[in-house]
């Protein structure tokens, strides 16, 4: 998101703005600060009090402890509710998720439902009351067993075994990386050459070595482009990345020792 761009089309409407820090696509971080002092200079302007919600579902638990000078939480002013997802790099099994306001009042009580017919008086702002709290309590207690060494420990070797895929991709020459080297631990890349493959054409051959790494157009302005994307996480060791890379050179090796979908025959017009 061009913050310039999302600001401009703020108007007496606008509920917030929403910032995305990890990008599904390219596991890129949004520019939460620059979002925050444009409106700064918008809500002086207009009298407005337009604020931010950060989606911080997979950045939440990585810039805190790999990019610990980064503005994007609510250090700034105008950020007054992020979310998480503990399931993505807070490492607990899918189901539990979180957000979190500035202030009490930043959460209208006219969104949050009351009830009392347990003894005391329980607020509750959710889409499902009952259900179990098995993933609560593994996030308890993975957040009790790494404590804050244990996971920047943790993220910073998800960070690691990225850089090696990303720099083994490019020694091989055959490919554009499209992810930033702050974000995601994550690469997302495609081919420099598609005159012979595409993007899917590896995916699925990559399946054959046991690997899915999936392949997706980008969104709208950008359809024409096609990327890969592996995902680190903290059981990806460093011998995967390796092996991945590996297997990356040998998957394209005998795609190009397949016949050419292009090839001219004598009675085309080519």
């Amino acid at each position: 998101m061009d913050p310039e761009q999302a600001v401009e089309m703020v108007d007496e409407n606008t509920i917030c703005v929403a910032a995305i820090l990890g990008s599904t696509l390219n596991g890129e971080f949004e520019d939460v600060k620059r979002i925050n002092d444009l409106l700064e200079e918008k809500n002086k302007e207009t009298g407005w009090e337009t604020a931010i919600h950060v989606d911080a579902a997979s950045g939440g638990f990585i810039a805190p402890f790999l990019y610990p000078e980064l503005e994007w939480d609510f250090r700034l002013p105008w950020v007054k509710s992020i979310n998480v997802s503990g399931h993505k790099y807070g490492l607990v099994y899918p189901g539990i998720g979180w957000c979190v306001w500035r202030t009490k009042e930043d959460l209208p009580d006219d969104l949050v439902f009351h009830i009392n017919y347990l003894g005391t008086d329980q607020p509750t702002f959710t889409l499902n009351f009952s259900k179990g709290s098995s993933q609560v309590i593994a996030q308890y207690y993975q957040l009790i067993r790494h404590g804050f060494e244990g996971h920047k420990n943790i993220m910073e070797n998800c960070q690691e075994n990225a850089m090696v895929i990303k720099e083994g991709l490019e020694k091989t020459g055959r490919f554009n990386i499209v992810s930033k080297d702050q974000g995601v631990p994550l690469v997302a890349f495609s081919l420099k050459d598609h005159t012979r493959h595409d993007e899917f054409e590896v995916s699925d051959m990559l399946r054959r070595f046991g690997w899915i790494v999936p392949a997706y157009t980008m969104p709208a302005d950008a359809q024409h482009v096609t990327v890969l994307r592996v995902v680190i996480r903290e059981e990806f060791s460093r011998t995967l990345a390796e092996r991945l890379v590996l297997d990356i050179d040998t998957v394209m090796n005998q795609l190009d020792a397949l016949p050419s979908n292009d090839v001219c025959t004598s009675h085309l017009n080519c």
